[in-house]
This record gives C-alpha cells, structure tokens and sequence, in this order.
C-alpha cells in the first residue's frame, strides 16, 4: 500500500505519513515502488498503527481494496480474480463454502476447477474470462476470503462495483470511462425504438457501463480491444443481472467477434481521432456501406460498423466528438446517412458530460432502414448546452435527460418536431444536404429567447429591483476597529486538527463521486461546484456507490480543499442528508464547544487559508487541519456567529442580484439584436 492509503487507513493527510517516516525509527520499512512513491505491506502498517494507538480496526472495504492495490501482478488482475470468486460465491454459495474452509494453498489448487464450472456455465466458450491455474490464485487468497466476506455483507455485484470503481477512482487518466448519466441517456433512447431492446451491443466496452445501463436487455455482447480490461465488464456484467453475456477481447474494427450478430440495439463510446483504425487493411470492408471513411474519420466506421451489427429496424446510440458533426472530410458519409435515413439525430451535450470533459460532445441516434421503408425526411437536432452549470459535477442531469427525452419521443413518433428555441427542432434533410452537410446542432436551431421579450424581461427587472432592497438592507454596518497589529492582545489560536483530536469536532473527507441522470437513486451529492457557487446539493449518487458516503448534518461546516479560494459554507436544514462530495470537507463542531458559524468565519480569513494552503504543485491544496481560530468562549464565539451569519446572508444576496444582473443584461441584448425588442 501506498502513503497515501496509509492515511486513509489512519483519517490523517499525507503529511503526516511522511513526518511519521522521519520521526519513528520502526515505522515499516517500504517492500517496493519507489523512492518517492514507497509501498508498504498491510500486515505491516496495520500492526504499527494499532500498536501507536493510531487505528482501531480496519475497515473491510479497506483491507479488501488494499489487497487489490497491492497485488503483485498488478490491480487488474486482482480485480479479475475478485470477480471470479464473486461469481462462485453467488452462483454456487455451497460450493465456495467447502472451499474457503481449506488452508490457502489447497483453497488456490481447488478453485480454478471450480472457477472453470462456473465460468463456462456462465459465459459458454469461447470467451474472455479464464480461471486462473494454482499458482497465479496463490498470492490472491487474502484477496479473494475478504472478497467473499465483503459480498456477505453488500452482495456480490456490489462488492465487485465497490473495488471496480475504486480502481477507477484511482486510475483516472488509464480509462476513457463513460460516466453514469451519459450512459443512461444513451440506453434510454436506445429503448425507444419500435420494441424494448432484447440484444445489445458495445463494440467498445471499456468498463461495460454503456451495457450496463441497458434496461431489460436478455442479451448482452461486448468487445473490448484491450486484453487486460476485456475480463472486467464480462464480470461486471454477469454480477449486475440474469442477461446472458458474451464478452471477447480484440479490436472490433479489425477483428470483429461477433460477424453474424444482429443485434437491437448498439451502444457505443468509440475512441477518438483514431489514425491507425485500420485504414489500409480495411478499404474493402462490407461495413462501409455508407461510404469508405477516411483516414482522419476514425468514429464514422464506428458508426457504420454499430449499423452493420443492428437487424433493420434497430436502434445505435453513439457518443461523438462534435468536429465529426461538421467535418468536410466527413461530408459524403454524413449525407448518404441523411439521405438513406439512418442518422435520425445529432445531440450536442453540455461541456463536461463524458471525456474529453473540454468539448460538448455529441450522441449520434442512428436507426438501420428497413428494406422497403422510405427514408425518412427529417432530421432531430438538439442542444442541451443550455444546462451546463459550472462542469461535470454541476450538470443539471435531470434536466438534460428530460428535455433530449422529450424531443427524442415525440420526434420518433411523429417523423417531426416543431421547433424548441435554444433546445430543439427537426430539420427537413433537404435543407442540410448542401456543399458542408454540416450538423452541428446549435447552428440551425431557433435562438432560445430565454430571458428575451418585453414581458419576461419585466419580470427579471422587477426581480433584480426587489432584490436590490432586500441587499441594501443587509449591508452590514460599519465596522468597530479592532485590536491594531503587533499589539499582542489578540487570543491565543488552536488549529482544526488540535480541535479534533481533543474531539470538539470531528473531520470528514468527502468521498462521493456524483452520479448522472434519473437512474441514480441514492440521493443527493454537494458538490465542489455547489458551494462554490452558493446553490443547493445538484449531484445525486449512484445506485451502487463505491464506498459509503459521508451524509451532511445541519451545523456541518463544508471547506473545498483545492483552489486556495476562500469559500467555507454552513450546512442548513435544505442541505442536510446530501452526500459530501469528493473535493470537499466538512467540519462537525460539538455545539457545546465550538459555534458553527463563529467556525465558519475564521476558517474564512485570506491569512488563515493562506498559511494553512500548500503551493507546491499547480493546484493550491488547503490543509484543513492546518487552519487555525482563537480561543474563544461559547457566548463569544455566538456573538461573532451572529455577525458572520449576516455576512453570509448579505453575501448570498448579493450572487442573486449579480445573477439576475447578468439575465436582464443579455436579455437584453438578444432582444435587441434578434428583433423581439425595439431600440
């Protein structure tokens, strides 16, 4: 394990890893990694901290997760071995049972027959999961006993998801991963077709999120091109549902796995700006019936390979960077899709929806013509942009999946769509086919209006001049001068981590990712963004999440930990439940010792962020632990409560009145330029 797990396990920073390093003579000695990136064995680390008095017991879920960071041949691999036991543990309980009671070395010789039953019993032959022999299980029986015990208490498929998304979490640049919201919306206007879809494919899989976002399915095929990660969604898969699943590892590009299939539905999150996609060997392909792509249009034989593998009628959903909407090495393709009626929709996604989180990517929903059918002469285009709130964390999910859901429906059942200012509209194909065939959405809808017309913008006005007042009655009044520098009458400090340890408050790190879309079920997520922003918790979790979060109470104060911003929020009744998220922590003040909002105030103060803020690396990081406020007693620590509550107040209403501000002043101008309003 590394420093960094090490504090986990301990609830401290990095920091203090390191300073237990120099200052302890029999802190273990590091058993691999490197010279600034050490790994230490558990057994190890554990029995020093218990023995420091530093940990009680280690969580399972961590000692699980260690086993797999620390697997000698490598994460994968672990994760892999997990799953396989998992299975066995939920298809064949008994069978695990007479084996785990074995001594680990006669528990790695037995299992792999067992292993090989299930697997095949679950995924037939050929396939991509093969039971590990005798020796490779070896090193993964402390992973594999913790594992079953894990299951025990959550269920198989989530104690795999928990050590999945771990991996993940930890490994951000390794996946292009496809996160829950995107991939919900995808699998949802897949099933919309004229049938729920029975067989789905993803010819990309990475993880196998697309697929298992995919409701109802009875089949489900996956490829992935990368040998090491081919295992995992085949696993994850058959520990999510009943589906039958037929996972291959190979490029689907090149050596397609599944030639015959005629599938209801495909889901796909290709690669992007691919070059060496098979340009050469593949120029004859039948795939390419809509045209042969170029070099540089990597994702259009995607999109003709996902046509190519639906039975006529069936529905591709395919997620694309938005140049390959407007392209002109593109064009010819773009158009025969037009023209034949395959392409039946181009949606622009908000910036941050899906890596790479710069660009609004786009969905592609193509739907295979069936022979004898007429094309059809529309085309749906729409542009949630509008939703975008601050990154991927802020999205207004709901919103997103509403507004692209709605259109989507009432287009597929219409053949036509009148249009939707700013969101949507269905434009004759005609129209498009010219010179670019460009179909970049927010370039032929109708201006939104949004804010716009002499009635809405009354509205706004009246709003903001109401809101004027109530800021002008919460300025605060002017200031008593205090104590003058270098006087020495100021109290004496105590820093957030003396206040922990001596257990006036308790220090909580967020751990929850926020999940996408209507799926998630698990409640609410603050945000970074969120209190960046001074608005209500807008994430929501998923319905597995990988580790369980910290839940706010009222009185909780909440300090983003990256930035070297100023911002520290007071968790209220509204807020209270929401999941904290990652970026985050909060600060749980004993009321019979510590003031939340006199807490609040001082961890505020420009001097107490900057000299408790680390500077070292490009982002400035703030060590909560570090921030320091004075000794104060409780009947003074209410009185400049009192004084900081109405600052937040004050403060708060002066961001409505900016926003509100900013809606009547580009109200305005789109008023003026789009002709809804006169000079």
């Amino acid at each position: 394990m590394t420093a960094a797990g090490i504090a986990r396990l301990a609830g401290v920073g990095r920091a203090a890893v390191s300073n237990w390093r120099r200052r302890h003579a029999d802190f273990p000695r590091p058993v691999g990694g490197t010279e600034t990136s050490p790994s230490f064995a558990l057994a190890d680390v554990e029995a020093w901290l218990r023995a420091q008095g530093k940990l009680a017991e280690v969580p399972l879920r961590e000692r699980v997760w260690q086993h797999v960071a620390a697997h000698p041949a490598g994460a994968m691999t672990a994760l892999v071995h997990a799953g396989c036991a998992l299975l066995l543990v939920r298809e064949r309980p008994g069978r695990w049972r007479d084996l785990a009671a074995m001594p680990d070395a006669q528990l790695a010789e037995g299992l792999p027959a067992a292993l090989d039953d299930v697997l095949t019993e679950r995924f037939g032959a050929p396939r991509s999961v093969t039971a590990p022999d005798p020796g490779a299980l070896l090193p993964s029986v402390p992973l594999l006993r913790g594992a079953a015990e894990l299951a025990a208490e959550d269920g198989s498929g989530p104690a795999f998801e928990f050590l999945l998304g771990r991996h993940l979490d930890a490994n951000p640049r390794q996946y292009t991963l496809t996160p829950p919201g995107p991939a919900a919306l995808m699998a949802a206007l897949a099933a919309t077709g004229d049938s729920p879809p029975g067989t789905v494919l993803d010819p990309a899989s990475g993880t196998g999120t697309l697929l298992r976002a995919a409701p109802g399915a009875t089949a489900l095929d996956a490829q992935e091109a990368e040998p090491d990660l081919a295992a995992a969604p085949a696993l994850r898969l058959a520990l999510h549902g009943a589906a039958d699943v037929h996972a291959q590892a190979g490029d689907a590009l090149r050596a397609d796995a599944f030639p015959q299939l005629t599938a209801d539905a495909v889901l796909c999150h290709p690669p992007f700006n691919e070059r060496n996609w098979g340009h050469d060997e593949l120029a004859y392909d039948p795939r390419w019936e809509y045209g042969f792509p170029a070099r540089t249009e990597s994702e259009l034989a995607w999109v003709q390979h996902a046509l190519a593998r639906l039975r006529p009628g069936g529905t591709a959903v395919l997620m694309m960077p938005p140049a390959a909407a407007s392209r002109r090495s593109g064009r010819r393709i773009r158009a025969d899709l037009l023209r034949r009626g395959a392409l039946r929709a181009v949606v622009a996604l908000p910036a941050g929806a899906a890596p790479p989180y710069h660009l609004a990517l786009h969905l592609w929903v193509l739907r295979k013509p069936a022979p004898g059918t007429t094309a059809a002469p529309e085309l749906l285009l729409a542009d949630t942009a509008g939703h975008a709130a601050g990154g991927r964390a802020g999205l207004d999910w709901q919103a997103v999946h509403g507004t692209v859901l709605d259109a989507w429906t009432a287009f597929d059942r219409d053949g036509t769509l009148p249009p939707r200012p700013g969101t949507a509209r269905s434009v004759p194909v005609i129209d498009l086919l010219d010179d670019d065939v460009d179909l970049a959405p927010a370039r032929h809808l109708p201006p939104d209006g949004e804010g716009g017309g002499a009635a809405a913008l009354d509205a706004v006005r009246d709003r903001l001049t109401a809101q004027l007042r109530r800021t002008g009655a919460l300025t605060p009044p002017p200031a008593d001068p205090g104590t003058s520098p270098g006087t020495g009458a100021r109290p004496p400090g105590v820093t957030v981590g003396e206040l922990a340890r001596a257990g006036a408050l308790h220090l909580h790190a967020g751990t929850a990712v926020a999940a996408t879309g209507p799926a998630a079920g698990g409640g609410r997520v603050l945000t970074e963004q969120d209190v960046l922003a001074g608005r209500d918790p807008s994430g929501s979790l998923p319905d597995a999440p990988a580790e369980e979060p910290v839940r706010l109470r009222a009185g909780d104060v909440v300090v983003p930990v990256l930035g070297g911003g100023t911002v520290v929020r007071v968790v209220g009744d509204a807020t209270a439940g929401a999941a904290l998220g990652r970026g985050l922590h909060a600060l749980r003040p004993d009321p019979a010792a510590l003031d939340p909002w006199f807490l609040a105030g001082f961890l505020r103060g420009s001097a107490n962020q900057r000299q408790a803020s680390s500077y070292a690396s490009t982002a400035t990081r703030l060590d909560v632990r570090r921030l320091q406020l004075p000794r104060l007693p409780l009947a003074e620590q209410r009185r400049y409560g009192e004084r900081f509550h109405a600052l937040a107040e004050f403060e708060q209403a002066l961001r409505l009145a900016g926003r509100l501000g900013e809606q009547l002043v580009q109200g305005m101008y789109d008023g003026l330029t789009d002709g809804t309003l006169r000079a």
